[in-house]
């Protein structure tokens, strides 16, 4: 077997890896990449032929593992898409929502360009190449072996990360002894609010697994919210808002999930939380759709209507209704994508309040080098977004504890797991992560292991 990394490695986004195996061709996940140069690097070939490809893995609705699907199919890919049932409901809005940020955006660049006398700029992809790509897809459920033929087969099981994320199990045989490579996909960590703790195969010959915290230890949960509730009770003190970039699948509903227990019991009053992402309610349905994803618990939550003694929660439904949010000068929160910062209505809000000493911004996820969102943690006093310089004064806050992703421990507990003494390729981690959890494998288990650079191909 065949395999080569086209992204998804020393860095966080663009996951896309290809097999090949007795002449079959497929690639497992299909990743956006995010950051500085993004537009240059999704547009650039996939350097193997899509038309040539036959099955296409997605192991999460997150777009750095699928936000590149409708380009690939656009370009002549005409196989099967398999993922779970959950994973292919968020997606078929999440590239929905991808076209038309990029068609939005496109717009304003073309006016600019033209403005310039330059060229018009056409967007990556658009919503007629996302309706394409829908009936592609082949739903799997968990926990069951599923037969491709070559010699190879295929088991998803329950990542833990988001709902529908999953580990995928591939066999293959192009010898005369059968082999697995397994690939993580993004691990969850233990008791995450809503989905399942992640379930851990038990043997491999080869393992892919992703390190995006594995140089680091999460803070427990429960010091997270009370970070989570001091900031938001100072910010209104000073007179401020809230504002948390967030991911419209997963953060956004465990966020929610948090502060409705908060003020239940009674450590913050009934406050306003503003859902200012066009994806958010459309998820929600998505989650209410998929109760085998999670506990009791998260079920009644998702029942429970406005009560006197739960959040106000407001979904911003247009951009008029979003743009009146920066007219509200205290007192709530708002919840608006991009998760980082790269895109959506989070950055008007940055735009408009960032400057602001009396507010607050809140990062609950991890934020790519290159991205907005990493500027901006990283102590920029000014950054540049919509074409204008801001100020940087609004107290910034990164909470860590709320990832949805795995931290080094809980990877090195995961790979504890298996027996034997498989070869290991570390992704989809920043490049001085990546390094350093491969030696702390190395040093733990002695297993051979890699940190590839995109390009790289491996005989397996």
């Amino acid at each position: 077997m065949k395999l080569k990394f086209l992204g998804g490695v020393r860095t966080v986004t663009g996951s896309c890896f290809y097999l090949e195996i007795s002449k079959c061709k497929i690639l497992v996940e299909a990743g956006m990449y995010q950051g500085e140069s993004a537009d240059d690097v999704n547009r650039a070939a996939l350097h193997i032929r899509p038309e040539e490809i036959e099955y296409i893995f997605i192991t999460h609705a997150h777009i750095d593992h699928s936000g590149m699907l409708p380009k690939i199919v656009k370009e002549g890919f005409r196989g099967r898409i398999i993922a779970t049932s959950a994973t292919r409901d968020l997606l078929e809005m999440m590239l929905y929502d991808s076209a038309h940020i990029q068609q939005s955006d496109t717009e304003w660049l073309t006016r600019k360009a033209l403005r310039a006398g330059k060229p018009p700029v056409s967007p990556l992809y658009t919503a007629d190449d996302v309706k394409n790509v829908i009936p592609l897809f082949d739903i799997k459920p968990y926990d069951k072996i599923f037969n491709l033929g070559n010699g190879i087969k295929y088991r998803f099981l329950d990542a833990g990360h988001i709902l529908g994320s999953a580990t995928l199990e591939l066999w293959f045989q192009d010898s005369e002894k059968e082999k697995k490579i397994v690939f993580s996909g993004d691990i969850g960590k233990k008791g995450n609010p809503i989905v399942k703790d992640p379930f851990t195969p038990r043997e491999a010959d080869f393992i892919l697994i992703e390190s995006t915290y594995g140089n680091r230890q999460h803070k427990p949960l429960k010091e997270s919210i009370d970070e989570l509730t001091e900031a938001i009770k100072t910010t209104f003190k000073k007179g401020g808002n809230v504002y948390i970039p967030s991911f419209a699948v997963g953060r956004t509903q465990d966020l929610l999930y948090i502060l409705n227990n908060l003020v239940r019991e009674k450590r913050l009053y009934r406050i306003d939380v503003y859902l200012d992402s066009p994806l958010t309610e459309e998820v929600t349905k998505v989650y209410l759709a998929h109760p085998e994803c999670f506990d009791d618990e998260a079920r009644r939550f998702f029942s429970v209507k406005n009560t006197d003694d739960s959040i106000r929660l407001h979904f911003v439904q247009n951009v008029n209704e979003s743009m009146a949010l920066n007219r509200i000068k205290s007192g709530i929160i708002v919840i608006a994508g991009s998760g980082m910062c790269e895109g959506g209505r989070i950055k008007h809000h940055l735009k408009h309040n960032l400057w602001r000493p009396e507010c607050s911004i809140i990062f609950v996820g991890f934020q790519a080098r290159g991205t907005l969102g990493r500027r901006i943690v990283d102590g920029a006093e000014r950054v540049k977004m919509l074409g204008e310089e801001i100020a940087v004064k609004a107290s910034i806050f990164t909470i860590n504890g709320f990832s949805a992703h795995a931290d080094l421990a809980e990877l090195i507990e995961w790979l504890s797991d298996f027996e034997g003494s498989p070869e290991v390729f570390v992704v989809h981690g920043e490049e001085e992560v990546s390094v350093s959890f491969g030696e702390a494998i190395r040093e733990r288990f002695g297993y051979t292991t890699h940190v590839p650079r995109k390009g790289d191909v491996f005989e397996l």
